[in-house]
């Protein structure tokens, strides 16, 4: 017997076998008028709700949904109720300028805009042909609770989200991920990380990012508590794990150097010692804050690699029986690899050391690219555009980025795309942008200049003229004046030159 996989799997069996349980608590400093608490069998509910009003305004089966939002009871919902009932959810970072959301906006195709209340201003020129500020009174007209949703032909291989993620190019591209690559990454996930009914989950992660990672349905399916973080902060983080007992949680390496930071003034014990893990990716942390997660805060530090790309779990690094006679600094270089292959998933690495991925989370493709599509799934492996290493024990080191691709607190930025707002100033002949490490953000973005002949700007000048431009987090930290920037003989930059200095002494050129 073939039976679709489709999302809705997770909150149906919430819905029957947790439905009194209390499921989500909303971030009760919502701007909108909180959701909740909210118990599975009522989220249920919401969800068939929320299709239901999309069959009444006309939103039909394949059609493209954006949301651009903070952590909310109401996104939460919109994975279930929109791409759950045969839409595909468009999650959109809300770090991201006016002008970048209105691309997404119109390259996806989205016939309806959801927007978070304290964006609303912001994006008020984001065109759409449905627009809705999320709160109180668009409820009445985004939930219809008087009707059945129209039934949906369940189909794994439709596709569920499209997340944007930025590449090489200046112009992010839309990841398309199928029913099939959601469920199998959040089963997979679940598995590796013990996810049980007794976790109390903390959403320190964005639900915009790769779906939050998979969570959302993972913790449904299993029954967990979850608990909605609007804004990342790390002193209240704390308290939340004090007052709720949150056993699990997900972010950026930013996020833990943030608890770790506010640990620092926690008045007695560290909440949560021997009870918490957290699950890190965007970049690998230094060993460093590894330990000192483990060691201060009492945390189990799990670290997974992947891309928007995989949905996103490739591999997974936990600690293991043999490593428990290691010291705490010996376990957390263990614990600094990208880890193991992901059940269901294979690695390889091939001639040019860079790391290939084969597996049932790899996206079905790019929106409207098929060049794209065509190249990064040539051979019948997904390239990642990372250099790396399998070592003895079987476990991927990410050693290189080979795309011209930043990561900085756990946002990708292109490195094409800032070079372009640079060299917009009139004042610019050329720019480079690279990645430097930077013990907040794991890395930062440095901008390499070379000024026109007769021409002057200043550091602050050149990142003043990329913040009308860029999202906040795209634009250089710091800007150097350079006389030339080092080329190759057929003119092209070379990079690797330019990061060297930065990177002294360092084995892995990612941070």
């Amino acid at each position: 017997m073939l039976v679709p996989l489709t999302i809705l799997d997770f909150m149906r069996r919430a819905e029957q076998v947790y439905g009194e349980r209390v499921a989500v608590f909303d971030e009760p400093m919502q701007p909108a008028a909180p959701l909740g608490p909210l118990t599975y069998g009522r989220l249920a509910a919401l969800a068939r709700a929320q299709a239901a009003g999309l069959d009444a305004l006309g939103v039909g089966f394949g059609e493209r949904v954006a949301i651009v939002s903070h952590n909310a009871a109401r996104m939460l919902v919109s994975f279930f109720g929109v791409a759950g009932h045969g839409r595909a959810l468009v999650p959109i970072n809300f770090r991201l300028s006016p002008a970048e959301i209105a691309y997404i906006v119109e390259h996806s195709g989205a016939s309806m805009l959801l927007v978070d209340p304290e964006l609303d201003a912001a994006l008020a020129e984001v065109k759409c042909a449905r627009r809705f500020v999320l709160g109180a009174e668009s409820d009445a007209l985004l939930f219809r609770h008087d009707a059945a949703p129209a039934r949906w032909q369940a189909d794994e291989q439709a596709t569920a989200t499209i997340n944007y993620t930025s590449g090489t190019t200046a112009r992010p591209k839309g990841v398309q991920l199928t029913h099939r690559n959601l469920w199998i990454n959040a089963t997979t996930f679940a598995l590796h990380t013990g996810v049980s009914d007794r976790d109390v989950y903390l959403h320190t992660l964005p639900m915009f990012h790769c779906n939050g990672w998979g969570m959302p349905f993972a913790l449904a399916g299993l029954g967990a508590k979850q608990h909605v973080l609007r804004k990342v902060d790390g002193a209240e983080i704390l308290r939340r794990v004090a007052a709720h007992g949150v056993t699990l949680m997900c972010g950026a390496p930013a996020v833990f150097n943030a608890i770790l930071a506010a640990a620092q003034q926690w008045q007695g014990p560290t909440p949560g010692r021997g009870e918490v893990r957290v699950v890190c990716a965007g970049a690998p942390p230094p060993t460093r804050t590894i330990e000192r997660v483990e060691a201060e805060l009492g945390w189990e530090f799990i670290q997974i690699y992947g891309l928007t790309e995989t949905s996103p779990l490739l591999t997974i690094n936990r600690t293991r029986e043999e490593w428990d006679g290691l010291t705490e600094h010996e376990r957390a270089e263990k614990l600094g690899r990208a880890g193991a292959p992901a059940l269901g998933t294979e690695i390889e690495v091939d001639a040019q050391g860079e790391v290939l991925a084969r597996g049932n989370t790899v996206l079905a493709g790019y929106w409207q690219e098929p060049a794209a599509t065509a190249t990064a799934l040539e051979g019948g492996w997904f390239h990642t555009g990372d250099g790396g290493s399998l070592d003895a024990e079987g476990h991927l080191v990410i050693s290189d980025r080979k795309k011209d691709v930043i990561i900085s607190g756990g946002e990708n930025v292109s490195s094409i795309e800032v070079e372009d707002a640079l060299c917009s100033h009139p004042a610019v002949a050329e720019a480079a942008v690279i990645g430097v490490p930077d013990e907040k953000w794991g890395e930062t973005v440095k901008a390499l200049v070379v000024l026109a002949p007769g021409k002057s700007a200043t550091e602050a000048e050149l990142i003043a003229h990329c913040r009308q431009r860029l999202a906040q987090y795209k634009c250089p930290t710091s800007v150097e004046l350079r006389t030339e920037l080092a080329r190759t003989s057929t003119g092209k930059l070379q990079k690797f030159k330019l990061r060297a200095p930065y990177w002294e002494g360092r084995t892995r050129q990612v941070n």
